[in-house]
């Protein structure tokens, strides 16, 4: 099962130019929802903005080796190790995701394009990653569902409460199960299941992308602009005088430490048990 191309051995059902159509369709899906949603939030124009108006108030020119050295910072730190959440669970659910859907996403493109057909099913190193990613992205995806979501572990709402805010996480790992589920049945030549679990991974992938405007799924590619403007802000001296919430500056740390050591004896004193802290 997990050195079979699945979508090679689709080809014998559905056209190759089919599949290569639907997955043009879903990519040109991500490319409208992104700028439909950057527009409508104004998150590029907020970003333009902020951008001049920290050149302005900037005590100092940041030379260009300094910005190099700050955007390699933001795409090692901030982009492939997701160091914005300081929650280690977190991070590790949603680095599982990330590289999870990357590794899927890249590996069916491939298989789609380049081996369609039984005849050159591509190598197998290839549909074990994508085995791989859709795994990842299950893991991540429970995992942060059941156990980390902040509104259920902080906040004591429901487990299964659902919200907006959850449409994407849902559609991703709902997205990624039944694929695992239709490859599983068409390698075991279940063929009426299979093409039932095949519909509906095809439901859901495609209400994952048709959603975009609606989700969270643009937000990662604004993140990182914003994370590499908040770096050059800090080092430019033009963000000196804003509260920070990251983890590696050190004046909230010792800001933290101290409000820590301040509460400790009263809390000692008066018998209360100090429950671990959740930061989100």
């Amino acid at each position: 099962m997990f050195t079979t191309n699945p979508f090679a051995e689709l080809s014998g059902a559905v056209p190759v130019v089919l599949m290569q159509a639907y997955v043009i369709v879903m990519i040109v899906l991500v490319a409208g929802g992104t700028l439909l949603d950057t527009i409508h939030k104004k998150s590029a124009k907020y970003f333009f903005d902020n951008w001049r108006d920290s050149g302005k108030k900037a005590e100092h020119q940041v030379g260009g080796g300094e910005m190099i050295a700050i955007a390699v910072q933001t795409a090692v730190v901030d982009v492939m190790a997701s160091g914005e959440f300081c929650n280690v669970r977190r991070r590790i659910s949603h680095l599982l995701g990330m590289y999870g859907f990357l590794i899927y996403v890249v590996t069916t493109v491939i298989m789609v394009f380049a081996y369609p057909t039984p005849a050159d099913p591509g190598p197998a190193y290839l549909a074990t990653l994508w085995y791989i990613g859709a795994l990842m992205i299950c893991a991540g995806g429970y995992w942060f569902w059941f156990f980390i979501r902040v509104d259920v572990a902080a906040e004591g709402n429901a487990i299964l409460r659902i919200v907006r805010a959850d449409m994407f996480i849902l559609l991703l790992v709902a997205g990624a199960t039944l694929a695992l589920i239709w490859a599983w049945l068409q390698t075991a030549g279940n063929t009426i299941a299979a093409d039932v679990f095949l519909g509906l991974y095809l439901l859901a992938t495609t209400a994952l992308f048709v959603s975009i405007p609606w989700s969270k799924f643009s937000h990662m590619f604004f993140k990182p602009a914003a994370a590499f403007e908040k770096r050059v802000s800090k080092a430019n001296g033009s963000a000196q005088n804003l509260p920070t919430l990251t983890r590696d500056d050190p004046e909230q740390r010792k800001r933290h430490s101290m409000e820590l050591l301040q509460k400790a004896p009263m809390r000692m004193g008066l018998g209360i048990k100090r429950e671990a802290p959740r930061h989100y």
